[in-house]
């Protein structure tokens, strides 16, 4: 049953995300249940991005001025006062009814958070590319315990259990952040709930990146894991699975944008590499 009750923040990292920002802010715009408050968290833009984000008057620009995800995601996180934090990217486009799937799933008070796959829409198969996305991550949370996650392009955790794990989180650069906040859940039976129901749209220009770099940027999910002790083959298979993804598509990047841009001109589109996240360089 839908807790009408429950409120709902949104929070957006950004940094220098002029291209997609305007896109993600009208997704949220056009949810069937808009949430109680959007914050969009400015990490030093140098382009557009915050002038664009006060084009929508239901949004809170603020500004963090320690560099990386992890500062900008904390201070909305820390801002946010709803029951419920939704965290997405600026590249992230959601379908109408995300609000309402996540009050859905958090009405249940089993779950500390809640994470869900991703459909690759500026990547080939856009409507049905999310299944293979759906197959690792449903495998390894069905199959692989000792692997939490949260995808920070598309996930919620309550207020309260962040209030409560927020002190005992790790800064370390060379992790993913949303991945560290994940293990400290389940190291604190915290439980995760992950479910196709809560589907997003997200950006595949990850594969923009020089093998040197998106091999280091897939590096970083092994040492997440490794770094509290956490040892599971699921942390290979996930990221062969990117890694096969990159070998295929990226020789036919140039050819493909290409093509997206006649068939997809309104959808958001960036052929630059997407920066490190923790250190955005």
């Amino acid at each position: 049953m839908l807790n009408k009750t429950l409120t709902l923040t949104i929070v957006i990292p950004v940094f220098n995300e002029q291209d997609h920002i305007a896109a993600c802010l009208s997704a949220i715009a056009a949810q069937t249940m808009m949430p109680d408050e959007v914050i969009v968290v400015d990490n030093n833009s140098t382009d557009q991005t915050a002038r664009i984000t006060k084009q929508f008057p239901f949004v809170k620009l603020v500004n963090e001025k320690k560099q990386g995800v992890l500062f900008a995601k904390n201070k909305g996180f820390k801002l946010a006062k709803s029951h419920v934090i939704g965290r997405i990217d600026a590249d992230s486009l959601l379908p109408p009814r995300w609000v309402e799937t996540v009050i859905q799933f958090m009405s249940n008070n089993s779950y500390a958070a809640l994470t869900g796959p991703v459909n690759y829409y500026d990547m080939p198969l856009p409507e049905t590319n999310y299944h293979l996305d759906h197959w690792m991550r449903a495998s390894i949370y069905n199959w692989s315990p000792k692997s939490p996650f949260l995808f920070g392009s598309n996930m919620a955790i309550r207020k309260s259990v962040w209030n409560e794990m927020q002190d005992k989180l790790c800064a370390d650069t060379y992790m993913h952040e949303d991945l560290d906040l994940a293990i400290h859940l389940y190291k604190n039976g915290k439980k995760i709930l992950y479910t196709n129901k809560l589907l997003a749209g997200a950006s595949g220009r990850r594969y923009n990146d020089s093998p040197r770099r998106f091999y280091k940027y897939i590096s970083m999910y092994r040492q997440t894991y490794l770094r509290h002790g956490l040892h599971s083959l699921a942390i290979y298979s996930a990221t062969g699975v990117y890694a096969l993804g990159y070998i295929i598509l990226h020789p036919w990047l140039k050819v493909w944008y290409k093509l997206y841009s006649v068939l997809w001109p309104l959808v958001p589109l960036t052929r630059q590499p997407r920066k490190n996240p923790m250190n955005n360089i």
